[in-house]
């Protein structure tokens, strides 16, 4: 199983869909267990659902580094 930093740095491209078939399910499979990936992962789709009623479905790279540092701070 992945650990939360490695899940963490998947997230974006997890949420965005942009993830193969099996890493998807490894994803999966740690968020199965995982309250604190889980939490992040309905995070981040809140936010790129704000995103898309705002007319921009990309997050910027820049902006999706930031996030993924700060959750790995967490």
């Amino acid at each position: 199983m992945i650990s939360c930093s490695q899940a963490t740095k998947q997230l974006w491209d997890y949420v965005e869909g942009a993830v193969d078939g099996a890493q998807r399910r490894v994803i999966e499979e740690h968020l199965s267990v995982c309250r604190r990936c889980c939490g992040e992962v309905e995070f981040a789709e809140e936010l790129r659902g704000f995103l898309a009623a705002h007319g921009d479905t990309d997050l910027p790279e820049e902006v999706k580094v930031r996030l993924t540092s700060f959750l790995d701070e967490l």
